[in-house]
């Protein structure tokens, strides 16, 4: 699996012109799902998350991590996360997992970071979704679970 996580001063998705979720202080973390994905990524992936200590502590060095600063999450779906552009300029998409497994995927890495007590607000998978945030330091993290753990 791959994640882009921002951490963010407030964020929002919506579909339609409809908000769906918003947050404050935290992270937006967009989530893509590769075909040979399983369990065992989604459940490390919920877990780094939700462990990196990318806030700043009382003297301004990054030591905090999301529970320790009462922050959430937002986390969007993404599949274009797997696309591979090394051949041509166009992405190929086929190493992300189809349908109802990424879905399933993702919703194990929500439900992971909601059960190590963080608020977790969604995107609706497949949809169509317009993200806003301010991205705060800026600090962006790629977390990939083939390369990172």
């Amino acid at each position: 699996m791959r994640a882009v996580v921002q951490r963010v001063t407030q964020a929002s998705v919506s579909v339609d012109g409809a908000e769906l979720a918003s947050i404050e202080r935290g992270f937006v973390v967009l989530i893509g799902v590769a075909a040979d994905d399983g369990e065992p990524d989604a459940d490390a992936l919920a877990h780094k998350i939700a462990g990196l200590r990318v806030f700043d502590d009382a003297q301004g060095a990054m030591n905090l991590a999301l529970a320790e600063v009462g922050g959430a999450v937002l986390a969007v779906s993404q599949f274009t996360l797997l696309g591979d552009v090394r051949k041509g300029r166009r992405p190929s998409f086929i190493a992300a997992a189809r349908g109802a497994r990424a879905e399933a995927l993702y919703e194990r890495v929500v439900a992971g970071l909601r059960a190590d007590g963080l608020a977790v607000g969604t995107g609706r998978f497949g949809a169509e979704m317009a993200v806003a945030l301010v991205n705060d330091g800026p600090v962006t993290i790629l977390i990939d679970t083939r390369r990172t753990f």
